[in-house]
């Protein structure tokens, strides 16, 4: 008994420890396995979620400067075209302040030759003032003579009745020349007055334009340009009309006062009239009555003949400085008539260039050359506008590169999804693989509880051989006498060969079992290493993605790089175009001023040269002024159809080549000045045989000979003329009638720049 739990004991030690180990190993790589599994997973859900946020982080910042982009075009664009406005603002308003510049000039010199034209007066005036002065003095004088003629008169009331009543007629009557002297004072004294009021008048015309002036100033420095410029043309138009209605109100009330000059020039020559026949009256009867005392008053008789001759002389200077004093009045009213026409003259010529400036803009002919300048400048512009335009394309590229870059992201985060979904994959056949691997440990565990169990049951069998030994050994003991030792070895041999067979069965069916779970455990590990092998593969495509979204990021980060970059170039050279365009505005600015200056004198010149035209021409049958052109008619200078000019044509046209020589020798050379020959026909079509083909033809024919008549035979330089023609394309009267076409056919001259 002791042996048999001996040898049962030694089995199952030997045993059990061989097993746990076996299934503590298999655990053990259970773990692993699965702890590696868990670790990989978590890796990558953690490196694809942060691939996630920043492809979303990428894709916003795409977004934001594709927005920026746009943003930066249309402000672009904007500035385009505000630049374009206020160009087109800039030009109209320089214009318009050329306009208002040469109507300001105009009126600034109108007003001066008023002032000057006043100054002229108030020294006539003062010099009538002294004159009158003398004439007083010397009626103080002759007052005094009178006095001692008076006491002579009252030495002589006693020697004869007669001379005492004589005496008292001439005082009587000089009494009356004194009143009429003083008549004359009292006009005298009216005069000052009315010449006090005027010069109170240019006063105070004078403070309201200095009044204006300032608030002219005060208007342009708080104004913006444009409002500046509008401001000033209103303002100008305004001053203009007030001006020429203030000028329209001097003009009456300087007519007026020399209507009332005259009449008192004309009152005050009456009465000296009536004194000088008074005095001739009293002459005589102070001959008759020295005639009559002759005999008794000899002393007195020479005295009074003396006084007399000196009466006379001085009566004679009287009426000497008074003729003389007449004829300055005289010629003051002709002088102040004739400036009055030329201000009229001047209000007419600028009505005309008022309203040739606010119908006509065409007759800035002086301005084409500046003009082809400018669009030179313009087209330097649009160079400048084609290169933003290649800066915009160069971004829209960038733009293109970002949308190509976007829809690579786009790809990856495609790839990205298909690993995903290859992961998920995966980790669905691995689940699946756990699963089985769970079934496997299962059935293994199971087998390995089967084995158990076949352990325990040749456990049992082993006890139960050591039962059967130990009843073998009582049966021995109690059977020794019975059996031989032989027969109970051949017993105890064929119960333990029986029973070997039956532990070796189980064993071989024990051993296929654990072959088959070792092969079951191989198929296992061989999923395990698919499943490995898929994770490392998805693991590698992952680190390309990592990859690519990395060169990706450098792509994108260069490509903004290059776009800001390209945009702060951009800036840069709209910063140098926006300086050469302010300079060049400057420049253009100070050419205006230098074209307005030459402009103005050429306009002084003009109104010189057709001043004098008017003078000599003004007057003839077929010859007017029309604004700042002067017009022949075609019958005046040509016979009908034909180009010659005629001898009366010839003499016309030397008048005004006469004018030009003595104007062009005042004009300065800077001034580039021409005469223009423009001609015209009517309506009336050629017959065509003639030498003309049509009115075209003869419009040119007829410019040329008068350019070439004025060059052969007066001596023109070629250079300051110019001819025309313009058929029957540019008439002032479009009426059928035989005035209207009488009208159209002309030749006009116009001085203007080249």
């Amino acid at each position: 008994m002791a042996l048999s739990r001996r040898t049962g004991a030694r089995f199952q030690a030997s045993i059990w420890p061989g097993f746990v180990d076996a299934m503590t190993g298999l655990l053990l790589v259970l773990m692993f396995v699965l702890t590696i599994f868990m670790v990989v997973q978590a890796v990558l859900r953690d490196t694809i979620t942060g691939q996630e946020n920043e492809l979303n982080s990428l894709s916003s910042e795409i977004a934001e400067l594709a927005r920026a982009l746009g943003v930066e075009q249309q402000r672009t664009t904007s500035l385009t075209n505000q630049l374009g406005a206020l160009n087109a603002t800039l030009d109209d308003t320089q214009a318009r302040l050329t306009e208002q510049e040469a109507i300001i000039a105009s009126l600034s010199a109108t007003r001066d030759r008023q002032a000057a034209a006043l100054e002229a007066a108030d020294a006539r005036i003062a010099s009538f003032e002294e004159q009158v002065a003398g004439l007083l003095s010397e009626r103080d004088t002759a007052r005094d003579q009178v006095a001692e003629l008076s006491e002579a008169r009252a030495q002589l009331l006693t020697e004869q009745e007669a001379l005492n009543l004589a005496l008292a007629t001439a005082r009587s009557e000089i009494d009356e020349q004194v009143e009429a002297a003083r008549l004359a004072a009292a006009r005298r004294e009216a005069l000052e007055a009315l010449v006090a009021d005027l010069r109170a008048e240019n006063a105070e015309t004078t403070e309201q334009v200095g009044v204006l002036t300032a608030q002219v100033a005060d208007l342009e420095n708080a104004l913006s340009d444009e409002e500046t410029a509008k401001l000033v043309e209103a303002a100008a138009a305004e001053a203009l009309r007030e001006r020429l209605e203030n000028a329209d109100a001097e003009l009456t009330a300087m007519t007026m006062a020399l209507e009332a000059q005259r009449a008192r020039a004309e009152e005050t020559l009456t009465l000296l009239a009536a004194a000088r026949e008074a005095e001739e009256d009293l002459n005589a009867r102070l001959a008759a009555a020295l005639v009559e005392g002759q005999d008794s008053t000899a002393a007195l008789q020479a005295r009074l003949d003396a006084a007399i001759a000196a009466s006379e002389e001085r009566l004679a200077s009287l009426q000497a400085q008074l003729e003389a004093a007449t004829n300055e009045g005289q010629e003051t009213e002709a002088s102040l008539q004739a400036q009055l026409a030329a201000q009229a003259n001047r209000i007419a010529l600028l009505e005309q260039e008022l309203s040739a400036s606010q119908v006509d803009r065409t007759t800035m002919s002086s301005l084409e050359a500046q003009l082809s300048q400018a669009l030179i400048r313009v087209s330097e512009a649009n160079a400048l506008e084609a290169r933003l335009e290649e800066l915009r394309a160069e971004n829209a590229a960038l733009t293109s590169d970002l949308s190509g870059s976007e829809q690579t992201t786009a790809e990856l985060q495609g790839t990205v999804e298909a690993l995903r979904q290859a992961l998920a994959d995966a980790q669905a056949e691995a689940a699946t693989r756990t699963e089985s691997e769970q079934t496997l440990e299962q059935r293994l565990a199971a087998a390995l509880a089967q084995q158990t169990a076949v352990e325990a049951s040749l456990a049992d069998t082993r006890d139960q051989l050591a039962a059967a030994l130990a009843a073998k050994i009582a049966a021995e003991t109690t059977l020794e006498d019975r059996l031989t030792d032989a027969e109970q070895r051949q017993l105890l041999l064929e119960q333990a060969r029986s029973e070997l067979d039956e532990q070796t069965q189980r064993a071989i069916e024990a051993q296929r079992q654990t072959e088959l779970l070792n092969q079951q455990v191989g198929a296992l590990r061989r999923q395990l290493s698919s499943l490995q092998a898929l994770l490392d593969e998805a693991t590698m495509r992952d680190v390309e993605a990592q990859i690519q979204l990395e060169s990706l990021g450098s792509e994108l980060n260069t490509a903004l790089a290059r776009v800001a970059a390209e945009e702060r170039r951009r800036r840069q050279l709209e910063e140098a175009e926006r300086i050469r365009l302010e300079q060049e505005r400057q420049r253009l600015e100070e050419e205006r001023q230098r074209l307005a200056g030459e402009n103005q004198d050429l306009e002084q010149y003009r109104s010189e040269f057709f001043g004098r035209l008017r003078e000599v021409l003004g007057n003839r049958e077929g010859v007017r002024i029309e604004g700042d052109r002067f017009v022949f008619s075609s019958e005046v200078l040509f016979p009908s159809a034909q180009a010659a000019l005629s001898v009366e044509g010839r003499a016309q046209v030397a008048n005004v080549a006469a004018i030009l020589r003595d104007v062009s020798q005042d004009i300065p050379e800077g001034i580039n000045w021409i005469i223009r020959v423009d001609g015209h026909t009517d309506n009336v079509p050629l017959s065509g045989q003639g030498l003309y083909a049509d009115n075209w033809e003869l419009s040119q024919a007829r410019a040329l000979s008068v350019v070439r008549y004025m060059i052969d035979d007066l001596g023109i330089p070629p250079r300051r003329l110019s001819a025309n023609g313009f058929g029957e394309y540019q008439p002032i009267n479009d009426d059928d009638t035989a005035e209207a076409r009488a009208q159209n056919r002309r030749i006009e001259l116009k001085l203007t720049e080249q």
